[in-house]
């Protein structure tokens, strides 16, 4: 493999990209082998997704790790919080073999230790990039043996343990799984006899058929809004690719805000638990924070990335943890994200109260966002520089937890930060209006061009 495409197929936090040109079976075998030598353990989980190379990836990947003396508990298909719950069940490394939400020609690797820990850059997955560059690996003096996982209901039995659904009042909830992994397991994590399902693309299918496994795209949430409104149903969800985020809609068929979902776990879960903690990154809206402080919790702020979150969620045994992008965290559950588990919080949640979903996220103030902007830049870190200078004396507070961000006497804030993998800028930004929000992308913006110009 060349050195470029090991380094942008190795990233901050998995192993992305497009199967076979980039990650091909040598590529799974090498990167088994190596994490076999990394975690140094005597059994590791091995799980795959749906997608159509996925099977090839994980024989090769678990060849990779069987040839080095290490024995394989072979799950076959299954989501990453499947994986999750085998290596915190278990006590064993894993690796879940998924692309997540990216389109069918991509495939790849997420990698934990013991107690879904994850295996990040700096420490780890360094060590797997550099394998894919040295020569092949010996084989161990003895071969590993292939062990089979428990069934996936074992899995969904215990999810459904985590959370009192006694009382749950009659629902109807849409489910758009994209033909991924929620296929295999929302029928069996939400059956009950509450519970009115309405299955949208459950049948497995890595092509992708009716559109991608991707529900941060607006587009992709077109159907279940209008299935929403047609079923009449108290709320729609839906699941990416490998079913570890969760997105959902309400009745009227209108998209619930990430801050909005995390405001009423957050909620649901302090309410068992005054006083425990609640981790966010610092792009989160500040809608959530507040609601995390108003329920009695202790919001902790972390740089963006699931590794860093993870973290910060176990210094302070925080009993939830949130991320723009749909991915929540639960104590309960190694500190480790599960779309379905979030779905049953909310489901309890909404089944507690006499109002529908949308009067219960419109509960949550939200200011105007920007989402995230991608900036193309040459140099990111001279740019980031142009605009801390251009701040002036405007009063902001700033600091470089993860970048620059600068928070405003209005409230008004935003973050620049550059990513780990391309020369980009990622800029998000918050205000209480649209019009004030405008004047603040607009003037970042103006300062990043004319960094780029001098």
């Amino acid at each position: 493999m060349r050195p470029e495409t090991a380094a942008h197929a190795v990233r901050t936090y998995d192993i992305r990209g497009l199967s076979p040109e980039e990650l091909d079976e040598e590529a799974a075998y090498r990167i088994g082998a190596a994490f076999a030598g990394l975690v140094g353990a005597p059994l590791i989980a091995v799980v795959r997704d749906m997608r159509l190379s996925s099977p090839a990836l994980a024989g090769a990947f678990t060849k990779g790790v069987l040839e080095q003396g290490v024995d394989v508990l072979d799950a076959g298909l299954g989501s990453t919080d499947r994986l999750y719950y085998l290596s915190g069940l278990h006590g064993v490394p894993g690796a879940m073999v998924t692309a997540s939400h990216n389109p069918a020609g991509w495939n790849g690797f997420k990698l934990c230790r013991a107690g879904a820990v994850p295996v990040a850059e700096g420490s780890g997955l360094e060590r797997v990039r550099a394998a894919l560059l040295g020569p092949r690996p010996q084989r161990a003096a003895v071969t590993g043996v292939r062990r089979p996982a428990g069934p996936v209901e074992e899995f969904a039995a215990h999810l459904r343990s985590l959370v009192d659904l006694t009382g749950l009042r009659p629902l109807t909830v849409v489910v758009d799984a994209g033909n991924g992994m929620a296929g295999q397991t929302a029928p069996l994590v939400l059956d009950h006899p509450a519970l009115r399902l309405v299955p949208l693309h459950f049948e497995l299918d890595g092509s992708f058929p009716h559109h991608e496994a991707d529900p941060m795209k607006p587009a992709n949430l077109a159907e279940l809004r209008a299935r929403v409104v047609a079923e009449g149903a108290d709320l729609g969800l839906a699941f990416d690719g490998d079913a570890d985020r969760v997105f959902a809609v309400d009745e009227r068929g209108e998209p619930v805000p990430a801050a909005a979902l995390l405001a009423l776990l957050a909620g649901r879960l302090l309410a068992a638990e005054p006083g425990a903690a609640v981790v966010h990154n610092l792009i989160a809206p500040r809608s959530a924070v507040a609601a995390v402080e108003r329920a009695g919790g202790v919001p902790v702020r972390t740089r963006v990335g699931h590794s860093h979150l993870k973290a910060a969620m176990a210094e302070h045994l925080a009993v939830l943890g949130g991320e723009h992008s749909g991915h929540y965290y639960f104590r309960d559950f190694w500190f480790a994200d599960s779309g379905l588990l979030a779905a049953l919080h909310l489901l309890a949640e909404l089944s507690a109260q006499a109002r529908p979903l949308s009067k219960l996220a419109a509960g949550h103030d939200r200011w105007a966002g920007s989402g995230e902007l991608n900036l193309e830049v040459a140099d990111p870190a001279g740019a980031v520089a142009a605009v801390e200078r251009s701040l002036g004396d405007s009063g902001a507070r700033v600091d470089r937890l993860d970048g620059l961000t600068a928070e405003f006497p209005d409230g008004s804030w935003f973050n620049l930060r550059a990513s780990r993998t391309e020369a980009v800028l990622r800029l998000n930004a918050e205000a209480p209006d649209t019009r004030t929000l405008d004047a603040l992308t607009d003037h970042v913006l103006s300062a990043v061009r004319d960094a780029e110009q001098n």
